[in-house]
């Protein structure tokens, strides 16, 4: 009833929500995108987007079509390994930002292992400064990381906006430096927060630095100070801070995979996990699992 290639186009305009990086994504055509979004449309029988010229949008049969998408292509993809007779194996190292420590990734990191049992997979949790640099250098093979809107690397997975993010009971005095709770460089959503504070010309202190997302939540819990944290992956405890308290708008920033520059041994396992997580890229921002929402830390 539904066709596997319709079902990949419609995931990617549901992560990107956007047909032109959904097109870009895939190598097709914007109107092949949209032909593959209305016939899916059809079959199913509901509009799965809403759309016009400023904004894509899933609606609620959309949101719906998500997850029997993803099932119904990790079905194909199992029936097709088997039929075929091809495996993937081998050494994967893959390097995740410290951005997804707390979400859906382990899951989807234990679906894979399920479905690629002779894959060695190797992981590190890194800032996504490091990562980059450790990809470049070789020593990873894949990465999911952030990357500045502005850089072409990578295969983009989301886009998202930075907010503010602190205790509830936080109040900022306008007349102190902001405090500031912050990944060490190179971070990069430390240099976008220092970036846009001294581009409004308010003054500013870390009151923080951990390379480690458990240690800024803590610190942001205790209502030590603010910090600069993707809006679709805001922890539980932590809230947005209000507009009246003046801190400046800090962008966007895009959520990306990235392959290593050489072809290595390890490729096929890499094209694999890349698909599974491409596939699955709603789960990393549809919520925090149960087990972090009951952390405080």
């Amino acid at each position: 009833m539904y066709d596997p290639s319709q079902l990949r186009t419609f995931l990617a305009v549901a992560q990107t929500l956007s047909f032109t990086q959904a097109a870009r994504r895939l190598g097709l055509r914007q109107s092949t995108v949209s032909q593959h979004v209305r016939r899916l449309e059809d079959a199913a029988g509901r509009q799965l987007f809403s759309r016009d010229t400023h904004s894509v949008e899933l609606t609620e049969d959309g949101e719906a079509m998500l997850g029997f998408a993803r099932r119904i292509l990790e079905v194909h993809e199992q029936a097709a390994a088997f039929f075929t007779g091809t495996r993937v194996r081998g050494r994967l190292r893959f390097g995740a930002s410290e951005d997804f420590v707390l979400t859906r990734l382990p899951e989807i990191l234990e679906g894979f292992r399920h479905d690629h049992p002779e894959v060695d997979l190797e992981l590190t949790v890194e800032l996504s400064g490091t990562l980059h640099e450790q990809l470049a250098a070789g020593k990873l093979d894949l990465v999911l990381a952030k990357r500045r809107t502005e850089d072409p690397t990578g295969e983009l997975v989301w886009h998202d906006d930075l907010v503010w993010i602190g205790a509830e009971r936080l109040r900022l005095d306008p007349a102190r430096p902001v405090p500031l709770i912050v990944y060490p460089p190179p971070g990069i959503t430390r240099a976008l927060a220092l970036e846009a504070l001294e581009r409004q010309g308010r003054e500013w202190r870390i009151v923080c630095t951990s390379g480690s997302l458990n240690g800024l939540l803590a610190a942001a819990q205790a209502g030590l100070g603010v910090m600069a944290h993707s809006k679709g992956l805001i922890p539980p405890g932590l809230f947005r801070v209000p507009d009246r308290a003046g801190l400046p708008e800090l962008g966007k920033v895009d959520f990306v995979l990235v392959h290593g520059p050489r072809r290595s041994p390890a490729q096929a396992a890499a094209d694999a996990l890349a698909a599974a997580i491409l596939t699955s890229g709603a789960r990393l921002r549809s919520g925090w699992p149960a087990a972090a929402r009951r952390s405080p830390a």
